[in-house]
């Protein structure tokens, strides 16, 4: 089936490399489906989600939903495998949405070890579309625990983000993890708009159950299609709070990792990026400009060809980091860990995985006991903008702290996407591209523009508090505290 130029790039990215892991799906993989199956459809879409969301804001306003749920019986006592000197509390269980369908959404929920009652409560997002906040972001990547490669046991990460904030990880949309409807319909339905709308009736009803966070600093963080989930929900509260019903959080800023959030951008910085970085030939990205238009959707047999052979030059390689290992071992195969410019695993999801689907540690969790699955491919997904850009504006506009970063390793949405549509947005530089340092080494890079600030973490791939968890926790108590990294 021909693919038109301005998707070969993204859809080839997610199908063509190799996997660190041997999954059926991965956030990189539903990602590339959904651009596969929308590709079609993207004329006829609205550009930006800002006026859906003025349209829908009218007809949703009762979000307190009716709740079996309790704080204290949310309380988790301890969880199977868990090391000794546990010194915070963690929480986990289910968020009714929409008590008419019975669509509930999973959280789990860690506070901060040391002043947790003065510390902001910040919200983790994974990608996907499908992918589960619990299995990348709590156990890979920015949680407290990391699993042991017995699949059984669990390490503390000393780099957790729960030392600055107290973080809520939630599986969205329904569907993904442990997050269900008992309307089989419900699944049909998902896409941008009722997942920014869904998330924003979470937080609601979850502040109910702990009022304590009610008035507290609220941020928003995420990865990858987070691109779209992290600013669509931004908007979604700066809407609703000013409604007579809207419930007010008070949301001080969002922070997005190699974030998806525009198309042709992606395209275009994602060729570059991988050819900069001595992927493929001179020769073939010669072609590649040659004959492809990033800006319109028109097919071109040779530049078709010039994508088929780029990938076919690049190979066997992992596209979270274009330096990292592969993952040789089976789900489930227990292996000696492998660490890797001393920072990760690259079977570590493997362990996740198996870990999550003991049944005593989804009973520990007040899960169901379901078969889990860290990605699962939506069956529908119904809306997703082009671009993101009219929505940004809208939250700069707001006064918001806006972050951007990126791990400088990724080929799935590289640095140079990033930096692309950061100019489309055509901001004014306030502070020019400087060095930022960590123990006398460079940690990265940044730059802040009127609105919004862009950072670089060094040697980080797609998931950067994976492959540099120091790095990543001293990158985001800056953005806490509204400081350019030193």
């Amino acid at each position: 089936m021909k693919m038109t130029n301005l998707f070969w790039l993204t859809i080839l990215l997610c199908s063509c490399f190799s996997l660190p892991r041997l999954h059926e799906a991965s956030q990189e993989e539903t990602l590339g489906k959904l651009i596969e199956a929308k590709r079609s459809s993207f004329s006829s879409q609205q550009s930006d989600l800002v006026s859906g969301f003025e349209t829908t804001k009218s007809t949703k306003r009762a979000n307190l939903n009716a709740q079996d749920g309790s704080m204290e019986g949310d309380k988790i006592s301890k969880l199977p495998g868990q090391p000794e000197g546990v010194d915070f509390n963690q929480y986990a269980g289910y968020i009714t949405v929409d008590s008419e369908n019975g669509r509930a959404l999973f959280y789990y929920f860690v506070e901060s070890p040391t002043d947790s009652s003065s510390k902001p409560l910040l919200l983790w997002l994974n990608g996907g579309p499908g992918c589960s906040s619990l299995a990348y972001g709590a156990m890979m990547e920015l949680g407290p625990f990391r699993v042991n490669s017995d699949g059984k046991t669990l390490q503390r990460n000393i780099y957790a983000w729960n030392n600055v904030a107290n973080v809520i990880f939630l599986e969205s949309p329904a569907g993904v993890g442990f997050s269900y409807s008992n309307t089989t319909s419900d699944y049909d339905k998902n896409g941008d708009k009722r997942t920014a709308d869904d998330s924003y009736t979470f937080l609601v009803n979850w502040m109910e159950r702990f009022p304590q966070y009610k008035n507290r600093d609220f941020f928003i963080t995420g990865e990858s299609y987070a691109g779209h989930y992290v600013p669509q929900l931004a908007y979604t509260i700066l809407m609703r709070t000013k409604t007579a019903s809207g419930k007010a959080i008070n949301l001080k800023g969002i922070a997005i990792g190699n974030a998806f959030v525009d198309y042709i951008a992606n395209a275009k910085g994602t060729i570059e990026y991988l050819w900069s970085h001595a992927l493929f030939s001179d020769e073939t990205y010669s072609d590649i400009q040659r004959y492809c238009n990033f800006s319109n959707r028109s097919a071109s047999n040779k530049c078709d060809q010039a994508y088929e052979k780029a990938f076919d030059e690049i190979g066997k390689i992992s596209r979270y980091n274009i330096y990292s290992p592969l993952c040789h071992a089976s789900p489930g195969q227990a292996k000696a860990a492998t660490y890797v410019s001393g920072s990760f695993d690259p079977c570590l999801d493997h362990y996740m995985e198996t870990y999550l689907n003991i049944p005593e540690v989804q009973k520990a969790l007040h899960a169901n006991i379901i078969k889990w699955e860290p990605c699962r491919q939506v069956r529908m997904w119904n809306d997703s903008p082009k671009t993101i850009l009219p929505t940004i504006k809208k939250l700069i506009g707001a006064k918001l702290n806006i972050w951007m970063y990126s791990g400088d390793l990724d080929a799935v949405v590289p640095v140079t996407d990033t930096r692309y549509f950061i100019k489309m947005l055509e901001l004014p530089v306030k502070s020019r591209w400087k060095a930022w340092y960590q123990d006398d080494e460079v940690g990265g890079y940044v730059e802040q523009y009127e609105g919004l600030t862009l950072a670089t973490v060094r040697g980080a791939g797609h998931q950067v508090p994976f492959f540099q968890p120091r790095r990543a926790l001293a990158m985001i108590t800056a953005f806490l505290q509204e400081k350019v990294p030193a």
